[in-house]
């Protein structure tokens, strides 16, 4: 698809992306699911430069052979401040400094802004957005139309830590609204009719694939799987360091299939969101305990978010690992 809408049986999804390595696990997600429609994808700094953001889609989509989706560039820097580029995860390039080359990324003239504001308001209530890095093109969107979040269909968010913890246990921060605090802010509080979705590093950090799928992966013959297998290897040398292991976590994978099969989540909290800062960090956090229960210094007025607290584990690796493993060869698992 070329950046038109599809037919109505089928999810219509705008990506919007900071094309790191788990990034291009979710766009490989999405783009083998026979029943999903990318109309197109933005570009954000924060796992890379912007500039390397656009060149990553355009080597997932390469590998995809899905070129006829059009690309828009985004922000390069939060609205205030300096952009943190994750050069320490995703390595100098976004995908792990595997000497990985492809196409050059051809940019649409309309901005990664415009092009939200554009589709929200040609398909109100039909469109997900699916924010995977920081929130400054959308804060830039709202900018234009203050009731964007409104006319998607639903607005599900790699970002955040979900409630608060639970005693005894650290709050989390997530690097996507750490990124862009004010940007954050703007899109949490602006209006929205409940179709807002925090997917946080609180669930995400648990969405861990184990060695052998890496294994998998780079062992296959497909040119998919094997793109898949090298920056998930590449991905597994930063995480080896936090667990020992060579295993890592899908953050966007998760948001991902959150977005496209939200039966796979077994727990939600709903409330506003604060924005508190935490050991030299920033939480963003629906307001209420772990339990659900108000906070002891007040709740924030605000809309009303929707996080992730929980999900199958199993159903999630099977869905996902199968759309990395073989792309659209075997096409979507049955339900």
């Amino acid at each position: 698809m070329s950046g038109s809408a599809g037919s109505d049986d089928r999810q219509w999804v705008v990506v919007d992306t900071d094309t790191g390595l788990d990034d291009a696990h979710s766009l490989l997600y999405l783009l083998a699911q026979p029943d999903v429609d990318v109309l197109g994808i933005t570009t954000i700094y924060g796992n890379c430069e912007v500039e390397d953001s656009a060149r990553n889609v355009a080597y997932v989509l390469d590998v995809a052979e899905r070129g006829d989706i059009p690309i828009y560039g985004g922000a390069d820097r939060p609205l205030e401040g300096e952009p943190s580029i994750a050069w320490f995860v995703h390595g100098r390039d976004g995908l792990g400094d595997r000497g990985l080359t492809g196409p050059q990324p051809v940019l649409q003239d309309e901005s990664a802004a415009d092009f939200l504001v554009r589709i929200a308001n040609e398909h109100p209530g039909r469109v997900d957005l699916h924010p995977l890095g920081p929130l400054t093109n959308i804060a830039l969107a709202l900018e234009k139309d203050p009731d964007l979040l409104r006319k998607f269909r639903s607005v599900v968010i790699m970002g955040g830590a979900g409630p608060y913890p639970a005693p005894g246990e650290a709050t989390v921060t997530d690097a996507n609204t750490a990124n862009d605090r004010l940007a954050a802010e703007r899109v949490f509080r602006a209006p929205n009719d409940g179709n807002v979705v925090m997917v946080g590093v609180n669930v995400t950090s648990h969405a861990l694939l184990e060695e052998h799928v890496t294994t998998q992966l780079l062992a296959s013959d497909l040119p998919w799987a094997r793109f898949a297998g090298t920056t998930l290897d590449a991905y597994n040398d930063f995480y080896q360091y936090k667990w020992g292991r060579r295993i890592s976590a899908a953050h966007d994978g998760l948001a991902s299939v959150v977005l496209h099969r939200p039966e796979i989540v077994t727990g939600w909290i709903e409330g506003p969101v604060d924005f508190t800062p935490h050991g030299g960090s920033l939480a963003t956090r629906i307001a209420l305990t772990h339990e659900g229960y108000p906070l002891v210094f007040g709740t924030p007025e605000g809309p009303t978010v929707r996080a992730v607290t929980s999900f199958d584990l199993r159903e999630f690796r099977r869905r996902f690992v199968h759309a990395l493993a073989y792309g659209t060869t075997r096409g979507a698992l049955d339900a």
